[in-house]
C-alpha cells in the first residue's frame, strides 16, 4: 500500500514528540496535508516528502554519496516511489538502490525520524520541474557492512565521513547523540 498522507501526519506527530523545537518548520508540512496536497507525488508544488537515510558504519563515521545532478557530498535518498509502503522503508530502499548496501544488512535505529530537513530544490528546466522543496525525513540506519556498487546515474562516489562533517548543526547533535 503506497504512502498516505495519515502515515504522514502520523509520523510527524511522533517526531514532533521527540522532537518539539522543530515544529515551526514543520508547520508548512501539516498545513499542505491539511490543504489536501498529495506530498508523496514528485510533481506536488511548493513541495514534496522526500526519505534519507543517514548509515552509520562500524567506526561511527556516516555514509555521504556524491550525488551527480548537484555535485554536492550527501546523504543517500530521494523521492517516494508508489510501492514504499512506509517512509522508513523508503529511507532504506533508496539507500540500498544509491549505495548497493543490501537491506538486510542494514538495521534502523527507530521508526521515527531522527531529523526532518525542509531544503530548496533549483528549478531543473531539462526535467520541467519549478523550484521547490523537499521535506526530506531522515532515518538514522546502523550497519557493518562497507559500500556496494553504487548506482551509476545518480552517485559519483561515497565516502565515509565523520559526524563532526555535517554543516546542521542540529543535525550534527542529533546523530552524536544517537551513536552514543
Amino acid at each position: 500500500m503506497p504512502i498516505t498522507a495519515q502515515h504522514i501526519r502520523t509520523t510527524i506527530t511522533a517526531y514532533l514528540d521527540q522532537h518539539p523545537e522543530d515544529k515551526r518548520e514543520i508547520t508548512v508540512v501539516q498545513g499542505l496535508l491539511d490543504d489536501g496536497d498529495d506530498l508523496t507525488s514528485r510533481k506536488s508544488l511548493p513541495g514534496h516528502v522526500t526519505a534519507g537515510a543517514i548509515l552509520v558504519g562500524r567506526d561511527g563515521r556516516v555514509l555521504h554519496i556524491l550525488h551527480n545532478a548537484t555535485g554536492k557530498w550527501l546523504l543517500p535518498g530521494g523521492h517516494i516511489e508508489p510501492s514504499d509502503d512506509t517512509l522508513l522503508q523508503a529511507a532504506g530502499r533508496e539507500l540500498a538502490e544509491e549505495t548497493g548496501i543490501p537491506p538486510q544488512v542494514v538495521t534502523p535505529h527507530s521508526e521515527i525520524p531522527l531529523h526532518i530537513d525542509i531544503h530548496p530544490i533549483a528549478a531543473d528546466p531539462t526535467k520541467s520541474e519549478p523550484a521547490h522543496q523537499h521535506f526530506d525525513f531522515r532515518f538514522l540506519f546502523r550497519t557493518t557492512a562497507d559500500i556496494g556498487e553504487l548506482q551509476a546515474e545518480e552517485v559519483t562516489d561515497a565516502a565515509w565521513r565523520t559526524v563532526e562533517s555535517f554543516s546542521d548543526e542540529r543535525l550534527r547533535q542529533r546523530v552524536a547523540r544517537a551513536i552514543l
